[in-house]
């Protein structure tokens, strides 16, 4: 592979392909828009599009019967990216405004990863053995100076359901467990439990369950595939129903919320179930739980984080592919993608 003559300035994106995208929704997309208004090239590709490759071997150290290193002779990651233009989505009254078509792209390109100004690991979970494989090809970016986001050493080790854990004075009362007498003992003891899978994301697979469920030895052998998988249980919060708050920090620093209300007799709030967005402000229990969680996302190099609150309550820290841009901008007149892309140049 021979790289392209770039300048280091463009941002690529790490997203599921494109074509999958809903404009009007995700925030992968409003972050490419806002770095293309902050007059820079944005680039997308797949996880599978990564690489690692071998960079050629100085002659000296050939000569001298040295490895190679940073700068020649080891391993650099690559991506077959392609360039983005998006038409004008635009901001209505009822909703976003989307042309078709509304992107386009340029020809494939293979590119070293250390030519770009930042990378954005956006793929959306499940985080499975290709995820994780591509952060590990991440790491060699980083290594040569390129800022990864998050950081993948961060996206591994911060499971967005244990994470939470560091800050368990902050939850509701939780268990994880595998083993369906414990999870049944929890239960009796709360009355009322939420179950999830810890894999799970946008809502998916939890599940409510009360002491008193008929068959609830075997909901529990379910989700536990038989007490081979650890589960998280919570004490069910009532306040569910006013909403469940995200929170997008970005550097540490709460810029937008949005609370998600449940509606057709679910439970779940997040939107990809139906959760209906408005516009929110925060408590200040709610700024007290980011003040104490910033310090530590900025040392992991948790630079983009969505966190979720029910009733002051900490629930999850998402730094996968975290969502909610779309409706803060919208519901909350905040340019949040505009000021996330602002703050890291700023950095």
């Amino acid at each position: 592979m021979s790289a392209a003559s770039v300048a280091r300035e463009g941002h690529l994106f790490v997203i599921d392909p494109i074509t999958r995208l809903n404009p009007a929704k995700d925030s992968s997309v409003a972050l490419i828009q806002a770095t293309e208004r902050a007059g820079l090239q944005a680039w997308v590709c797949s996880p599978a599009d990564l690489a690692a490759v071998a960079d050629p071997v100085p002659p000296e150290r050939t000569a001298a019967g040295l490895p190679g290193g940073a700068g020649g002779g080891g391993h650099r990651a690559w991506a077959r990216a392609q360039p983005v233009s998006l038409a004008p989505i635009r901001c209505t009254a009822a909703g976003w405004e989307v042309p078709q078509p509304w992107y386009s792209l340029g020809e494939p390109t293979l590119l070293p990863l250390d030519h770009f100004q930042a990378v954005w690991m956006r793929k959306d979970p499940p985080v499975d053995e290709a995820y994780l494989y591509a952060t590990h090809l991440l790491d060699l970016a980083e290594r040569r100076g390129v800022r990864v986001i998050n950081r993948p050493a961060a996206l591994r080790a911060w499971n967005e359901k244990l994470g939470s854990l560091r800050f368990s004075h902050r939850m509701a009362p939780t268990l994880v467990s595998s083993r369906v007498n414990e999870l049944q003992a929890f239960t009796a003891e709360h009355g009322e439990v939420v179950l999830k899978p810890l894999g799970g994301r946008a809502g998916q697979g939890v599940v409510f369950a009360a002491a008193g469920t008929p068959g609830l030895r075997a909901l529990l052998e379910l989700v536990t595939q038989m007490e081979a998988l650890p589960v998280m249980v919570q004490a069910f919060l009532p306040g569910v129903k006013a909403g469940d708050k995200r929170i997008l920090l970005v550097d540490g620093e709460p810029l937008g919320a949005v609370n998600r209300v449940p509606t057709g007799g679910e439970f779940r709030s997040n939107l990809a179930v139906g959760g209906a967005p408005e516009a929110a402000a925060l408590s200040e229990a709610e700024r007290e739980i980011c003040a104490e969680l910033a310090p530590v996302l900025r040392a992991e190099g948790l630079f983009f984080v969505g966190i979720d609150v029910i009733d002051g309550r900490l629930s999850e820290i998402n730094v996968t592919s975290p969502t909610g841009v779309r409706e803060v901008e919208r519901l909350g007149g905040i340019p949040l993608a505009d000021l996330t892309i602002a703050r890291l140049l700023a950095l």
